[in-house]
């Protein structure tokens, strides 16, 4: 069927590629490998299920990871649709429910009326017009036929996932509310002495992490390092990382502590906390061990293990076009983490920008990708114009963009006009190409 394209995955970057092809009038057929083939990291047989972290990051307008969701409304995401009926209180993060989350997410693309979603593993590439957001967790067949297709071995490396305490477990007497700076109290604190952060440290370094590969050889992603890793960098190294003290402050000593591990909410009801920060290959004796170390987890009872998880990615600069699809077959374009964008935005609005064009493409429309004054266009001016013999997976940060044309000192200021300039330039990208997506009046566009 000429007016039919094929969506091969149902996490969120296929679940975004899905909606935008269907909202422009074509059918979808959404194969998802899941539960007949099960993956590593997966828990249920839901479309966007998230296998990390359930936060999405900042919400503040001048944040870099703000702009990309603004960017994103203005698409039409339904990451954000699901994310805004399912959060739970993170402060100046959009964090969400995850079970209802992904719950959400498979009834909007399920009840579609021009989607078909089919329970099926593709193990070669499609040859008809289709997305290929498989994401890090591809299988093995389907990698081999990619390779096979790009005439490239692939990147890969491996991706690392904290654990998740049960609320009741926690002692109340040492854990208190506080978010750092101005932040809302939404996160749970765990204050360290000196004494406690280099116990910790000492036996976080000295702990037994899990075999299977060559692990010294990993070339892990900075923003998702494991914790023991970090800490093996210097004794200093978590705290002034994901254990800064800074902005808070110790209810019982009216002090700031000399270190701090925060808790971040991952449901509605308050009963799981994630340890922030707190990605690990440890062995799950060795996590009990050295996580109940921590002031006011000595009891706690573990709902999730950290673990650790294959994550693998093309190298886009010397293989894809421009806007990802393969050099040789314009129809085919990759989205989501396999492209070598990192995190959840920005897989998902990798999957609303190939949504958009392979439906342009069809349609006899040049492909589109907005300019590089914007989030999305920064990202994927980085995808396209990377050393290929060093590309590392990228996500949202404001060195993405082009600089202001006169410099500005001050670093607020800075991020605002930055946004500004960003919303403006998406804004006009869109209506120069004719792409629909919501009144800017409903997005909150606006800065400050």
């Amino acid at each position: 069927m000429k007016d039919r394209v094929i969506v091969v995955g149902g996490g969120l970057a296929g679940c975004e590629a899905a909606l935008q092809i269907a909202s422009r009038g074509y059918f979808v057929t959404l194969c998802e490998m899941r539960p007949l083939r099960k993956t590593e990291a997966h828990k249920s047989d839901n479309l966007g299920e998230l296998v990390c972290t359930n936060s999405f990051k900042s919400k503040n307008p001048t944040n870099a990871h703000g702009q990309l969701k603004r960017e994103m409304r203005a698409l039409g995401s339904v990451l954000l649709d699901s994310a805004d009926a399912t959060s739970v209180p993170a402060g100046s993060a959009l964090a969400v429910d995850r079970n209802l989350f992904a719950q959400n997410m498979t009834k909007l693309v399920t009840s579609h009326n021009k989607i078909e979603v089919i329970r099926k593993e593709f193990t070669k590439l499609p040859e008809e017009p289709a997305v290929v957001a498989t994401g890090p967790l591809t299988s093995d067949s389907l990698s081999d036929d990619i390779r096979k297709a790009l005439g490239d071995q692939g990147l890969f490396f491996y991706d690392a996932i904290a654990p998740i305490i049960h609320h009741d477990s926690l002692d109340s007497k040492v854990v208190f509310k506080g978010g750092r700076f101005e932040e809302d109290n939404d996160y749970l604190n765990c204050p360290m002495s000196k004494e406690d952060y280099l116990e910790f440290v000492e036996s976080l370094v000295g702990a037994d992490v899990s075999e299977s590969h060559d692990w010294d050889a990993v070339p892990y992603f900075e923003g998702c390092l494991p914790v023991e890793v970090m800490a093996s960098r210097g004794k200093d190294t978590l705290r002034f990382g994901p254990m800064k003290p800074i902005g808070i402050v110790d209810p019982r000593s009216g002090k700031r502590p000399y270190a701090v591990v925060q808790l971040r909410r991952e449901d509605r009801a308050g009963q799981m906390w994630n340890l922030v920060g707190f990605q690990t290959r440890l062995r799950i004796g060795e996590q009990k061990k050295v996580f109940r170390l921590i002031p006011g987890l000595a009891n706690c009872e573990f709902l999730r293990w950290g673990s650790i998880h294959r994550n693998s990615y093309l190298n886009f600069p010397s293989c894809l076009t421009p806007y990802g699809s393969l050099k040789e077959y314009p129809n085919l374009i990759f989205a989501g983490q396999l492209t070598g964008v990192e995190g959840y935005t920005e897989s998902a609005a990798s999957g609303i920008l190939a949504g958009i064009n392979i439906t342009r493409l069809l349609s006899g429309k040049k492909d589109v990708i907005p300019p590089p004054t914007t989030m999305i266009g920064g990202l994927y001016r980085y995808l396209r114009d990377s050393d290929p013999s060093s590309f590392q997976p990228m996500n949202s940060n404001w060195g993405l963009v082009d600089p202001l044309d006169k410099p500005v000192k001050n670093k607020n200021q800075k991020r605002e006009m930055l946004a500004e300039r960003a919303t403006l330039d998406f804004e006009n990208w869109m209506k120069s190409n004719g792409i629909a997506g919501r009144s800017y009046s409903s997005i909150e566009m606006s800065i400050g």
